[in-house]
This record gives C-alpha cells, structure tokens and sequence, in this order.
C-alpha cells in the first residue's frame, strides 16, 4: 500500500477491509502494513496517523475494537521513503529519474512481498501520483498470485475532498466540506473498495526475476521477452546462436543445419522430408554444403559429403 500525500488512504482502506467490506466480502484485518511514499509524504502520515494530537490510526483501531485490528503491526517504522539510487530520500516523483526510483521500490516491495507463500497482499492504487498507482497495479500484475488483490478505495460526496475525513465513524463528528464550504458529518460518509481484476504475469517471469531483486523495467522487459514470439538469432561469422536470451556456442555442422532449418522458415518454404537411408540426399546436402562453406570458408574439407553423395550414402553422418 503508498498513500502520496493523502495518509486518509491508509485509514479509508482499512476501514473498508475491515469493518464495511460489501455484501459479498469477509470482514479482514491486515497483519501488516507497509506505505511507500516519498520524504513529504512520509511526514504528512507520520504526523496525522501516530502524532498524539492527531493519531487517526489509533482513532480507528479505539473507534472499531471488533475488527480485529489488535494483529496488524504498524507504526511509524512502517513508512518507507523512496531512495534514488544512491540513497538519498526523494523529497517528490517530478523527473524521470525520481519515477525510475519510484518504480524499482514499488516493484521489489511486491515482489518481496509475494515470494512469501503464507501472504495475502492487499495492494491499493488509491492516492500518490498517477505513476505511482500505475506502478503498483503494474508490480502486481507482473508478480501477483491468485491470493492477492488490487483495489482502489471510493468515498461518497462531499467527503472525499476534505483533508479532516479519515473513516466514518461510530459516532457524530463535524468536519468541513472542501466542495461546498459547509460542515458534514463523518458519521454519514460511505467507503467502500472497488476491486480492480489484474492479469497475473507471474509465471512469464523467470525464477531469478521472482526470488532476487529485479528493476521495473528488467522486468517488464524480461515478461515481454517471453510472452511475445519465439526468435532465434543465427551468427555465423561468430558460430553461434541467441535463443531464449541466451548465447549458444556450435560447431559448423551444428550451425550449418541449423541454418537451413532457418532460411526455409524465413522463406515460407515448405519442411524438407527427413532423411532416409535408401534415399538420395541431393537437396539436404546442396543447402548443407552452402551453408557449411559460409561458415568453414570456401576452402573447408567437404570431401566427406561429397563422396557420400556419390555412393547413396546419408551426408548428415559425417558431421554427426
């Protein structure tokens, strides 16, 4: 969860989880809470949520004694500042190397978090700048399970504007309406989440990714890596081949067939027929040979083929 610089977030989303989840949800109360926000923000929660003369999260957890909020660990400790990437805290996301920042703690604190398989995470985009809320629903479709949930918390009008709106509570209280200028009762605010369905990009990812510390943008790339179509780069000048990512080294005869298999699907052409013992090779070999003299050189010892070819005889064992 991240809350910008509105730390009503926090209370807002905790209330709906707990004590007014919906007709069709089980009441729950997090066991931990983790806001990521920037050095302003950080502040901003700290003094409103656990200050003595504001402490809206102790407010909540007093106001609702049933909903089960003794378990969740919490506190001031709990409010994580984005570092740039030589650590210094970001005081707002307002260049391209700040949101970088933003994105690479977005997404290891999700993935961190999901390695954990006894974890539910609850993850709301509510609050904080639109990259930020877009980062985090992004972390999540690329390392979510089944068990998490992606949300964003609704507040009825004219409620959703002030800055002295925290929860609904159990009793009446009078706050100021930014909207109309006029005092609302707390009491009569309704909030309630909105579940946001998420593609789970989990299994494109490969394991190193899911169990060691990965960027954004190593992610996402390595997601797009294997979910869009396979590619097989073939370099003959070097022998060797790229495929899946990887750097594979052959030897000419390994790479000179590979290389027909190639060139035909490049082409469209249709499969050549497998080879057989009785039957002479003469289009197998032709192919085989040009491509083994691109890589050998013209002056490679093909003599084996060739006499091969002469007696009837299969080429491909005299490379194989």
């Amino acid at each position: 969860m991240r809350d910008g610089l509105s730390p009503q977030i926090v209370t807002e989303t905790l209330y709906a989880l707990a004590v007014n989840p919906g007709p069709d949800t089980l009441s729950w109360a997090p066991t931990e809470l983790r806001v990521l926000t920037t050095r302003e923000g950080a502040e901003h929660a700290r003094l409103l949520l656990f200050a003595s003369d504001r402490d809206w999260f102790g407010r909540l957890v007093r106001d609702y004694p049933d909903a089960a909020f003794e378990a969740l660990r919490f506190g001031p400790e709990d409010i994580e500042i984005i570092q740039s990437s030589d650590g210094a805290p970001i005081d707002d996301i307002l260049t391209e190397t700040d949101n970088r920042a933003s994105a690479d703690a977005i997404t290891e604190t999700v993935r961190r978090f999901t390695d954990d398989t006894e974890c539910a995470l609850h993850v709301s985009i509510a609050g904080g700048r639109k990259t930020m809320g877009f980062y985090a629903g992004y972390a999540l479709s690329l390392y979510g399970r089944a068990q998490d949930r992606l949300s964003h918390v609704l507040i009825s009008s004219p409620f959703e504007s002030s800055w002295d709106f925290f929860y609904p509570t159990p009793y009446p209280r009078t706050i100021e309406s930014r909207q109309t200028n006029r005092p609302i009762d707390a009491k009569d605010a309704e909030v309630s989440l909105a579940d946001i369905p998420f593609v789970r990009l989990r299994h494109g990812l490969p394991r190193d990714l899911r169990e060691g510390r990965a960027s954004f943008s190593a992610a996402v790339g390595k997601v797009q890596e294997n979910l869009g179509p396979p590619e097989l780069v073939i370099d003959l000048k070097r022998r060797r081949i790229r495929a899946a990512g990887k750097l594979i080294s052959l030897t000419p005869a390994d790479l000179a067939l590979l290389a027909v298999f190639a060139k035909r699907a490049q082409t469209n052409e249709p499969a050549l027929p497998a080879p057989n013992k009785h039957v002479k090779e003469s289009e197998w070999a032709s192919r085989f040979l040009a491509e083994y003299r691109a890589i050998r050189g013209e002056m490679a010892d093909t003599d084996a083929t060739d006499e091969a070819l002469k007696k009837g005889q299969s080429f491909i064992g005299q490379f194989f």
